[in-house]
């Protein structure tokens, strides 16, 4: 099941949201000069730490890949439990991996040993796609404790950092969920969003999708993008070394995508997945005033009577 909405106004959903995000922001757990991020570096030295929990969230969508659970038990960073988003997710939705509600998401990381008082640290074997959308689920789920190893098992195995094998022991422990709807938008928002155009919708699919030049991935999606909407493909993020662009890179790619800093962001993507990370780059310069659409085009497109446009937006 969906999480259940509290809040939030149909006129304006952000303001209604906005008060209840007291804890966004929160630095003190980790180095202030690099949120929401932490270095290889860091974690190599806070590694032992009681409080930390690293969680691996590799996910492949595609046939092609390798089981990201076999790869996780074949090599992750020493301590780390793999957070399988394939699994923690709403398996009612036709959308392939919507939000799980509160008690499905306290279970699976209680199950992973995590506790209301640790840190996180999220990392993937790619590019930082899946530890951005590991790193929302945490932060909507009232858990503001929690990074993104910048660089993530690319950056860590590059520098010949120590790596160990299996399936860790894990001793389950009492995780407390408290849904937090200001950073997420549903399919009902989203029309509003739409319709009103008080927050900025920020389409993160290549451009080609989003101008509908091409046919979209997932069968029975129509082509484009939500009228309004602003263009950044999220592979604009990627570095040579795979870290996050530096705050002033970060600051002129949302100038250049034509984004206001001191106006809403809505970040959306194919599936939910490529919006947090790009979400995580609005967090990292500052601009905590926005929210992720977790159907995304998945959900989007597949609806009969939701506006769609072409062209270049």
């Amino acid at each position: 099941m969906a999480p259940c909405r509290k809040g939030g106004s149909k006129s304006d959903p952000l303001v209604a949201r906005t008060a209840a995000r007291s804890n966004v922001g929160m630095t003190a757990p980790f180095p202030a000069d690099t949120h929401p991020l932490v270095t290889t570096a860091w974690l190599a030295e806070h590694l032992d730490a009681a409080d930390l929990k690293v969680v691996d969230g590799s996910y492949s969508s595609a046939p092609e890949q390798p089981d990201v659970a076999e790869t996780f038990e074949a090599a992750h960073i020493p301590g780390a439990v793999f957070f399988d988003i394939r699994e923690i997710r709403d398996t009612n939705h036709a959308a392939p991996l919507m939000l799980p509600n509160a008690e499905g998401f306290a279970a699976a990381v209680g199950a992973l040993g995590i506790t209301n008082t640790d840190r996180v640290v999220a990392y993937d074997s790619g590019d930082m796609l899946n530890a951005g959308r590991v790193w929302w689920m945490f932060r909507t789920f009232g858990h503001p404790a929690v990074a993104v190893l910048d660089g993530g098992l690319p950056k860590w195995r590059a520098e010949g950092r120590a790596l160990e094998a299996g399936r860790p022991e894990m001793t389950s422990a009492t995780f407390q969920a408290t849904f937090d709807p200001a950073q997420l938008r549903t399919l009902d928002d989203m029309r509003h969003v739409v319709a009103a155009g008080q927050e900025q919708v920020l389409d993160v699919r290549e451009h080609n999708r989003f101008s509908g030049a091409v046919p979209e991935k997932r069968s029975g999606l129509r082509a484009g993008h939500m009228p309004g909407s602003r263009n950044l493909p999220y592979q604009r993020f990627k570095t040579p070394d795979n870290t996050l662009p530096d705050p002033e890179v970060l600051r002129a790619l949302f100038d250049e995508a034509g984004i206001d800093s001191s106006r809403p962001v809505v970040t959306t993507c194919g599936g939910g997945v490529a919006a947090g990370l790009v979400a995580l780059g609005l967090e990292r310069i500052g601009h905590t005033n926005w929210a992720l659409y977790d159907g995304s085009w998945s959900e989007w497109a597949a609806q009969e009577a939701t506006p769609v446009e072409t062209g270049e937006g």
